[in-house]
């Protein structure tokens, strides 16, 4: 039943409005696609939304996201309420800051992806459980993490503006502006370029 219903004209027009970068049309696309991952979940959240397996797979598949933590925080960036699951409203406002978000919408984002524990800072040790996880390391380096060690401090020395020995919103803001390429400077958790 869900497959065939024709999404709602009040959840399409609000979702237009709120995920301002998608038209009508394509709201009602993404509302489709949704209806079908929700079918291919675990049914315990009742239709309401779809699980951590099924975002991951999407992501992955979609936007050749790659690395468990990265596409964990992924998922907790898009579920804002902590269900556990992916709402509609997640689901679309969320791609639409994935997709075409403006810089400022983008940086929060990817600030929100690398703030492990949501405490309004990227910390040294932050900084290295991300590098750790979506660097390529060789087996044959010497003491790997050694040289992300460098790469943590590297990134302070450019980037933390205050010299607090962490990353505040404020300096990831000033460091991605001042040089856009910082933007996935922990990792990639923005959809490549295809």
């Amino acid at each position: 039943a869900a497959m065939s219903r024709k999404p709602g004209t009040f959840l399409v027009d609000s979702l237009v409005r709120s995920a301002k970068h998608f038209n009508k049309s394509e709201v009602e696309c993404l509302m489709r696609l949704f209806d079908t991952l929700v079918a291919k979940a675990s049914s315990h959240f009742g239709g309401a939304g779809f699980d951590r397996m099924v975002f991951r797979d999407v992501v992955h598949s979609a936007f050749g996201m790659t690395g468990d933590v990265v596409l964990d925080r992924v998922f907790d960036t898009f579920d804002r309420n902590n269900k556990g699951c992916i709402t509609v409203v997640e689901w679309v406002e969320g791609l639409a800051v994935l997709l075409r978000g403006t810089l400022e919408e983008k940086m929060k984002y990817c600030f929100k992806v690398y703030d492990l524990n949501g405490d309004g800072y990227i910390s040294r040790e932050e900084m290295f459980q991300m590098l750790k996880h979506s660097l390529l390391i060789q087996p044959a380096d010497e003491e790997p993490d050694e040289g992300i060690k460098d790469l943590v401090e590297i990134a302070l020395k450019k980037m933390d503006h205050d010299h607090d020995g962490k990353l505040s919103f404020e300096d990831f803001e000033k460091a991605v502006t001042d040089e856009s390429l910082l933007l996935e400077a922990f990792g990639p958790c923005l959809p490549d370029l295809k």
